[in-house]
């Protein structure tokens, strides 16, 4: 293998940081989403409540992986 193609280094060492800021970013998306909902009509609210379901769902995936990650 030459150096061109030589793959970058595994740098997961502000893996952490970068997963609370997804959770918050997401968190943001879900209390953006309840705004919209006050102003949304019967099929499109339930997209966004079935969204928001989803959201909860990958924050509590992302807060077990930054568990796993502090304990490394």
């Amino acid at each position: 293998m030459t150096d061109k193609y030589k793959p970058k280094p595994d740098d997961r060492s502000d893996n952490v940081d970068k997963l609370q800021n997804m959770v918050q970013d997401t968190i943001q998306n879900i209390e953006d989403a309840h705004d919209t909902m006050q102003h949304s009509t019967g099929e499109e609210k339930e997209k966004l409540k079935d969204k928001n379901k989803r959201r909860e769902e990958a924050i509590e995936g992302m807060r077990q992986e930054i568990k796993d990650e502090a304990n490394k």
